[in-house]
């Protein structure tokens, strides 16, 4: 069975609303976001701690499982279509 992981750069909105039509594809069994293991290097004592230029949209992990090719390519077509609607980034960073 085929694990296609994306990583979305956008709000809670974008992420939810992405979680929400991958689960409406036909065959797919289990949407999910997971932790993200990365530490970050957060410094609270940095004279540009703060700063809106810091300050990003969220970052979202989100891993499917499909049940066959087909489904990972109409994945890949609702990721690109929901990162338009959006105005959110989404990367493919795996797909086995």
């Amino acid at each position: 069975m085929p694990t296609v992981r994306l990583r979305v750069t956008g709000n809670e909105y974008a992420a939810s609303e992405l979680i929400h039509a991958l689960e409406a594809i036909e065959g797919i069994e289990h949407v999910e976001e997971v932790a993200d293991l990365m530490p970050h290097m957060d410094d609270d004592d940095s004279s540009s701690y703060g700063l809106p230029d810091d300050e990003s949209p969220g970052l979202h992990n989100i891993e499917i499982e499909a049940p066959n090719e087909e489904a990972v390519r109409r994945i890949h077509a609702v990721a690109e279509a929901l990162a338009v609607r959006t105005e959110s980034a989404i990367e493919i960073v795996e797909d086995f």
